[in-house]
């Protein structure tokens, strides 16, 4: 993996953030109050040092939905939630605060549903701004611990990880989600030479 450059990686955070925008704005169409979404982090690693940035909630159950995309730049992109803002999102979005049998098929339906808009958009703004053509599979929901959703064994050593730390403020909720997105190898190679083009050909990037 070659590390990003800072201007890089404040370029990447613009790009996210355009795409975190517009899905906050589709998500307020889904309830009444107003969604504030912030990215206060965005970081770059290995693979292999998945557990050691997780920390604390590495061997927590976690729920996430899973977007693969290819083409230009190939990978998954997964939205990930800790038990409590998960329960937390979908009392906010669907008004349910007792846990009834219908519960989990709801959680699942509601947390894809809110996955496949937010990632669509980081995904689409990516797409969109570096002028790149990207394909994408439909979303899906699974839970499990971090190392077995995103660090299984199938996946390539050398796979690099953008993790996108996303905060959903509404009221007096606060909900914490990760965005995470790997790339196969040389995928994010060229995704860092499709921003340096966009840099020299767009000054507010």
């Amino acid at each position: 993996m070659v590390a990003p450059k800072d201007e890089q990686l404040d370029a990447l955070k613009e790009i996210v953030n355009i795409g975190v925008g517009k899905a906050a704005g589709m998500l307020n169409d889904l309830i009444s109050a107003h969604i504030h979404l912030q990215v206060p982090l965005i970081k770059v690693f290995d693979i292999h040092d998945l557990g050691k940035e997780f920390g604390d909630l590495v061997n927590q159950p976690l729920s996430a939905v899973h977007l693969m995309f290819k083409g230009s730049f190939s990978g998954t992109s997964s939205l990930v939630f800790p038990p409590e803002s998960a329960v937390k999102l979908v009392d906010m979005l669907i008004g349910t605060e007792e846990v009834s049998e219908d519960f989990n098929a709801l959680k699942k339906g509601t947390l894809t549903e809110v996955g496949n808009i937010l990632l669509n958009g980081v995904m689409g703004s990516l797409s969109n701004i570096l002028g790149k053509s990207i394909e994408y599979n439909l979303p899906t929901y699974v839970e499990g611990t971090i190392i077995s959703l995103l660090g299984a064994p199938d996946v390539d050593p050398n796979t690099t990880v953008l993790l996108v730390q996303t905060r959903f403020r509404v009221e007096t909720h606060d909900i914490v989600g990760d965005i995470i997105l790997l790339f196969e190898v040389g995928a994010f190679d060229n995704l860092l030479k499709a921003i340096d083009q966009a840099i020299s050909s767009s000054p507010r990037l």
